[in-house]
């Protein structure tokens, strides 16, 4: 892999992943991987290809070019072995709003094969971490958007994978919401020593990521520590380096405007 040089067990190694839609390259040979309790941040704007990273590590789709390995487990050849362990979060609200938390939870671990006691089990461990556990039986279309994604974030949990994929997870919450999932996913790192791969545009939230990637319209633009960013961009803070790696001029249409 030339895009990182981590040395502990990768859970996720994306090599060379190449995906077009028409005449339209959304990744163009990307690598990147993500060891196991690391939080790696994938910035980019919108339109960078983030998603379609997600969709295809997330096994939604299938890359053109390239493999994607989970522990070792080749997507292409293994997609059912490799996808038991990720836990997803998506950008779009995937909850069935007219269900309870408990009644979602239950569902997914059904889903996931989990028998009837350790399903009950590990739903009342993740809600308990979370705080929620006095919610599990609230429909869900009642809660805020916050809370919501928390509970998003304790289904993606529950079969205990060892990466975690969140796209664009903050979308629409308010400051102090955004701000506790990132803490709270920080945390899963360091306790469990989960991967993490969090897509986002928004610069604080890859501040206190063990490496940032930076994509922009497919490519694979730089990659390190966020303090490594700066360096070599010679930028005094992440927020101007992203800034300077992502600039384009606008069109001539755009500056009449």
């Amino acid at each position: 892999m030339d895009a990182t040089n981590v040395q502990t067990q990768a859970v996720l190694e994306v090599d060379q992943v190449c995906k077009s839609y028409a005449t339209r390259k959304a990744l163009d040979h990307v690598s990147l991987s993500v060891a196991a309790g690391e939080f790696v941040a994938l910035l980019g704007p919108n339109g960078a290809g983030k998603t379609t990273l997600f969709q295809l590590a997330s096994g939604l789709f299938v890359a053109d070019a390239g493999r994607i390995l989970i522990e070792g487990r080749d997507m292409r050849k293994d997609a059912v072995a490799a996808l038991a362990g990720v836990g997803v979060v998506f950008q779009q609200p995937t909850l069935d709003l007219d269900l309870s938390v408990r009644a979602n939870l239950r569902f997914h671990a059904r889903l996931q094969g989990m028998g009837r006691v350790r399903a009950r089990n590990r739903i009342r461990e993740e809600l308990e971490r979370l705080d929620l556990l006095d919610r599990a039986d609230e429909v869900c279309r009642s809660l805020s958007g916050g809370i919501r994604r928390k509970v998003e974030l304790a289904r993606a949990l529950l079969h205990e994978p060892q990466l975690l994929l969140m796209d664009e997870a903050t979308v629409g919450l308010d400051p102090a919401s955004r701000r506790g999932l990132v803490e709270y996913v920080h945390g899963l790192c360091a306790a469990r020593r989960l991967g993490v791969l969090w897509a986002t545009h928004l610069v604080d939230e890859a501040e206190r990521a063990s490496r940032v990637v930076v994509l922009h319209r497919g490519r694979l633009l730089c990659h390190g520590t966020p303090q490594e960013l700066t360096q070599q961009t010679g930028e005094a803070s992440l927020a101007d380096a992203f800034l300077k790696l992502t600039w384009e001029p606008a069109s001539p249409r755009e500056e009449d405007t």
